[in-house]
């Protein structure tokens, strides 16, 4: 049996099922924590940061918070192996298409990612800012020629995800990926709405972190690149934007929840 045939059914296993769902009620427990935060941050109560590692810090300072943490960095790590596991051999729903492999390719860097930091904060290994991290490899990247222009790309791709999620949201592309059918009429409305709602509203916030990016390279101002923490801190500062970010932020702890209905009917 060659290496790639073992990897291929090592990818289609039970095992990596479960850490799909697990990775899965991760991420959704990571995106509840930041809507709580962002509800927070609109009602004026929240200085720290309000992005992925904010979340796990918070974490930590409440009683059985890192064991928590614990089992959702296993769980993000194992989100990041299935996500990669798609890329290599397809998607279910999609086939070996190239556009969701990519996509798929593109979440395992991104939650390997958090999961590091997570893994960081829970052994102490690691105390610096994700918005001061983002702010500093961008002003990096800028010292370099075509920097700017490197810097502004990855915003637009950024703000290019950002839109695709609110229009996944509202085309309910989502509901491809469920079991609908082991769904009852009601259940599927709530969890119709719950992903709607919660997708879209992650878009939103996307959308935001990548035109700041932008901003940053057009302005030539590194301080602009704050990630998802300076996206919901520019929402609060506008004019309406209390209940503008109040409105995001309860769309955030939507998707969370929708999250939990995700890990629980995904095909995997």
């Amino acid at each position: 049996m060659t290496a790639t045939v073992t990897a291929r059914r090592a990818a289609r296993s039970d095992a990596m099922a479960l850490l799909a769902r697990w990775g899965l009620a991760a991420r959704a427990t990571l995106y509840l924590l930041i809507g709580i935060l962002a509800v927070a941050l609109a009602a004026g109560s929240r200085r720290g940061e309000t992005d992925q590692r904010g979340a796990f810090e918070e974490l930590t300072r409440h009683t059985g918070g890192t064991p928590l943490l614990w089992v959702i960095a296993i769980g993000l790590a194992g989100y990041a192996l299935w996500r990669l596991s798609e890329a290599a051999f397809g998607v279910v729903g999609e086939g070996k298409k190239a556009g969701p492999r990519a996509q798929s390719l593109a979440r395992a860097i991104i939650y390997g990612f958090f999961a590091v930091s997570a893994f960081k904060i829970v052994t102490h290994a690691g105390t610096s800012s994700q918005a001061g991290q983002q702010e500093l490899w961008t002003a990096k990247a800028m010292q370099h020629q075509s920097g700017r222009w490197a810097v502004g790309i990855v915003g637009a791709v950024i703000a290019i995800c950002g839109l695709y999620l609110v229009w996944e949201g509202f085309t309910r592309k989502f509901e491809k990926y469920l079991t609908l059918d082991r769904m009852s009429p009601k259940t599927h409305k709530v969890v119709e709405f719950l992903g709607v709602t919660g997708t879209a509203s992650r878009g939103v916030v996307f959308t935001l972190a990548g035109i700041f990016v932008i901003a940053a390279a057009v302005q030539y101002d590194p301080k602009k690149a704050g990630g998802l923490d300076r996206a919901l801190r520019e929402l609060a500062d506008t004019p309406a934007g209390p209940w503008v970010l109040g409105v995001v932020a309860i769309g955030v702890v939507m998707f969370g929840i929708y999250g939990f209905a995700e890990a629980k009917w995904r095909r995997t």
